[in-house]
């Protein structure tokens, strides 16, 4: 009687580990999938593919890409999906349009929002990356804050302003944090090809100066209407809606979305809001030092026991 509250704990602490080992190598190490039978694959519907675990029911949780042409098809968020089936849980994984486009929108929420209502019980909530985007807007929406138990961003973004900045400027910045990054000129041009609607001639003129002032001081003056749906796109103008634990993992080296828009978003809704940066992940992959970095590994295994046994 007196192990008996132990041992789910135990258990919970184990798959956390096993799961952590094999997240961090990349898959070159199967920990988790050794001990593990395989998941049972099936759909919720055309664009939603569903991953349950081998022999349990799995408690349930819909998986958010990122920028992905494939959508729920890139290898990496299938094997993603396959390891969290394998831990427990009864994995939804949408296509979000606008990330298959590069072109995210508001109405990009809605895939989200019908897996979290396709099946009954209060649901984990995972955006990767930009897929944060429609993740917080569907767990801030009316229909659906109280059916989540808890939403993880991994490599998540706050403001879209700011990501655009970055991707312009290389720079970033929250707070006394900040730093700069050498620019990707092919992504930039990239970023506004794909949304040439957030672009004006100003802002297009100074990015081709090469002046990270001169395109800070442009973004600074978008028109009003293109400022209104950048606010739109925006996680930290919708997480203080959102009622879940809410729980931020960030690579500090991130190259693609900074660390500081992680900081930015557990500030616009600091409570029950955990932030856990590490130098183990790039942006939402395990690093060549995955397993090296000691405290850092035991960082992200106190935050992945958390995740697995979340009641």
């Amino acid at each position: 009687m007196l192990a008996a509250p132990v041992l789910p704990a135990a258990r919970s602490l184990a798959v956390a580990l096993l799961f952590l080992i094999e997240f961090l190598a990349d898959g070159t190490l199967p920990a988790l999938t050794m001990l593990t039978p395989a998941p049972r694959a099936g759909a919720l519907d055309a664009a939603t593919d569903r991953l349950r675990p081998g022999l349990t029911a799995g408690a349930p949780l819909v998986l958010v890409h990122g920028l992905t042409a494939a959508g729920k098809d890139d290898p990496r968020l299938r094997r993603a999906a396959d390891l969290l089936a394998r831990a427990g849980f009864d994995v939804a994984v949408p296509t979000i349009p606008g990330l298959t486009r590069g072109r995210l929108r508001p109405e990009d929420a809605r895939p989200v929002l019908a897996a979290l209502g396709a099946r009954p019980g209060r649901a984990r909530l995972v955006g990767v990356s930009v897929g944060a985007a429609p993740a917080f807007l569907a767990a801030a929406h009316p229909a659906a804050r109280d059916r989540i138990a808890l939403v993880l961003g991994l490599g998540a973004y706050a403001s879209a302003l700011e990501l655009i900045r970055f991707h312009l400027t290389g720079e970033y910045s929250w707070e006394d944090a900040r730093g700069r990054v050498p620019l990707d000129a092919t992504r930039a041009r990239a970023v506004l090809d794909v949304n040439a609607e957030l672009a004006d001639s100003v802002l297009r003129d100074a990015l081709a100066t090469g002046d990270p002032a001169r395109v800070d001081a442009a973004l600074d003056a978008l028109p009003e209407a293109t400022r209104e749906l950048l606010d739109a796109l925006s996680p930290a103008r919708v997480v203080g809606q959102v009622r879940a634990p809410i729980l931020l993992v960030h690579g500090r080296d991130d190259r693609a979305v900074p660390y500081t828009e992680s900081l930015r978003l557990a500030a616009a809704r600091p409570d029950d809001t955990r932030v856990v940066l590490v130098g183990t992940i790039g942006h939402v992959e395990g690093t060549a030092a995955g397993l090296a970095g000691v405290r850092d590994a035991l960082r992200l295994l106190g935050a992945v026991y958390a995740f697995v046994a979340l009641d």
